[in-house]
């Protein structure tokens, strides 16, 4: 069973940083690939990054340079580093599991996910 919970979001202005957190009370990090996507009203979910089982790491054009995903597989946690926020970051960002064994920027892909937290930047 697996079971993501997001945290972290909230509101900062163009160039500040926030730092997503997801947590699994299942067993997410046993060979499945994690990731980040985000979704804004109107529009469709878009990958942000993932990261694999062993460690391959896919970041969209968008945020490579800016943010940075990792996970702490002790404590069962997935991160998402943002910094340099654009307005154009803002949006509803999703934590998500799969193990079908592709891990890159599909939302298709993904069998589980979160409840979202809403990253809002303001200009």
């Amino acid at each position: 069973q697996v079971h993501l919970v997001e945290s972290g979001g909230g509101s900062v202005q163009a160039g500040g940083s926030l730092r997503l957190s997801c947590a699994d009370s299942g067993t997410a990090y046993l060979g499945y690939c994690m990731g980040w996507f985000r979704q804004t009203p109107g529009k469709a979910r878009e990958g942000v990054a993932t990261i694999d089982t062993d460690g391959t790491i896919v970041y969209a054009d968008s945020v490579k340079g800016r943010f940075t995903i990792s996970q702490d597989n002790a404590r069962n946690i997935l991160s998402l580093q943002m910094n340099n926020l654009k307005p154009e970051d803002t949006a509803m960002y999703y934590c998500t599991a799969t193990w079908n064994g592709r891990c890159v920027l599909v939302q298709a892909d993904f069998d589980y996910w979160g409840q979202g937290t809403q990253v809002t930047v303001s200009s």
